[in-house]
């Protein structure tokens, strides 16, 4: 026969274990963020609050310091300007409300990270006043035009004649081509 000491510590760790796993099975129940939840999908704690971002997170401070380098300035904005146009052209016609998110997330997220500080606090001010539309692909590439012009403008550069951005920023779409989904689409050029 264990002495009771030995027996009151099993029972003890028995309850302790049992209320654990309880909890354990109860968080993999706990709600995911609307129409993210797939049927029969368990929620882990590490993963459920991957799609809440805050609007600090979303509009907060300029993360990047001032860059010095004109050079590298330049080529950096007309890389990102081209990052830009072509999500902007591949952006579906008939978003989701879950992937208009994700595209005004990634607007402001870019700003935010983007690697010249002082370009950064600029286009803050451009989004301010001028908030990322992201209906459809047309009215996200015609948005992202507009906003090149502002851009443009301030720094006494050509502005674009937006009828004709699809041809300047190519979208290399193809016909026919398959989405990440497996879906078919036809290509259009924004």
């Amino acid at each position: 026969m264990p002495p009771a000491g030995a027996g009151r510590r099993f029972f003890l760790l028995l309850i302790l274990g049992c209320g654990l796993a309880s909890i354990l099975f109860i968080s993999t129940f706990r709600a995911q963020p609307q129409g993210t939840q797939q049927p029969g999908s368990v929620v882990s704690p590490a993963t459920a609050h991957h799609n809440d971002i805050s609007s600090d997170t979303l509009k907060g401070h300029v993360i990047a310091p001032r860059l010095g380098n004109e050079t590298i300035k330049a080529e950096l904005g007309r890389a990102a300007w081209k990052v830009l146009h072509t999500t902007f052209a591949r952006f579906p016609d008939e978003p989701t409300q879950d992937e208009k998110t994700a595209l005004q997330s990634y607007i402001h997220l870019f700003q935010r990270l983007y690697p010249c500080g002082e370009c950064a606090e600029h286009f803050s001010l451009v989004l301010e006043k001028y908030p990322p539309q992201v209906s459809s692909r047309s009215a996200a590439a015609a948005w992202g035009c507009h906003v090149h012009n502002v851009v443009n403008k301030r720094l006494h550069k050509e502005l674009f004649d937006c009828s004709k951005i699809g041809d300047f920023y190519d979208c290399g779409c193809a016909d026919g081509e398959e989405t990440a989904s497996g879906e078919k689409k036809a290509s259009t050029a924004a």
